[in-house]
């Protein structure tokens, strides 16, 4: 299928490791434009040569996304005499292993910004200029946690996390309807539990594989957990000219999670 995204300028956060390396390379594997934020220097690195540096017109930025002001201050330096962004994919997000309920508000506040404030803050300067073209696609990484809620302890139990999602999904169905007529797409991708390099669910099945085999046991009937490179297919599509009718729409991409 063509996804008619060939020399689109694409902007993934969170893009060193996990589903963000993913979906960077299947963006790549387009012919797309990349520009890639993280924290990990190291890894944005390396990443950034595996598909092509700067002969494949991609280019990075190493800066955490949390200190405040950094959303603002890294769409500015990337947009610094360049042209705005045709697709962007916000892929930063977690639980900061937050579980208290009764944590004070200033920790839910702190996932709050790590799962939805961050990108609210880009938008406000990416989105502008795609009303502008009548063309842009932005495609927001959520999690099954804020459709179904999250599993009950010991597996997971991050209730602030599911409801930033949930604040995210329906930021996602009220910006979509908005600016639908202007063909600016904003969707979202809800994954279940994927094993990403140095997340809760890596790191369990390597020192509890016992919890991990239970978990999947009582709520995922496909029996294991999911790939990044399973994820980022949707994340391309919705990104895609053939996304035109998926204003607000957010995918379950899950393994039957029950």
């Amino acid at each position: 299928m063509n996804f008619g995204i060939k020399d689109k300028k694409v902007l993934v956060t969170g893009a060193s490791k996990g589903i963000g390396a993913a979906i960077a390379r299947a963006f790549a594997a387009e012919g797309c434009r990349l520009s890639l934020i993280a924290r990990n220097k190291d890894k944005l690195k390396q990443l950034f040569e595996e598909i092509g540096g700067t002969v494949k017109g991609h280019e990075f930025l190493s800066i955490d996304l949390m200190e405040p002001g950094a959303p603002t201050k890294a769409v500015k330096s990337l947009l610094k005499d360049s042209d705005p962004f045709d697709i962007v994919v916000h892929n930063v997000g977690g639980a900061l292993g937050l579980k208290d309920i009764f944590a004070p508000l200033g920790d839910w506040a702190d996932v709050w910004r790590f799962n939805v404030g961050i990108a609210i803050e880009m938008n406000r300067i990416l989105i502008p200029p795609m009303r502008q073209r009548k063309w842009g696609r932005v495609v927001h990484l959520s999690s099954i946690s804020g459709d179904l809620g999250e599993p009950l302890e010991p597996f997971g139990g991050a209730i602030p996390y599911a409801a930033a999602k949930a604040y995210l999904n329906a930021y996602v169905k009220g910006l979509g309807r908005e600016l639908a007529r202007d063909n600016v797409i904003i969707s979202g991708v809800m994954p279940g539990a994927a094993l990403s390099e140095g997340k809760y669910w890596d790191k369990t099945v390597k020192n509890d594989p016992v919890l991990a085999k239970k978990f999947l046991d009582h709520y995922y009937p496909i029996g294991r957990f999911g790939k990044p490179e399973e994820i980022a297919p949707f994340v391309v599509l919705l990104a895609s000219e053939r996304a035109t009718f998926a204003a607000g729409t957010l995918i379950p991409v899950s393994g039957g999670r029950v």
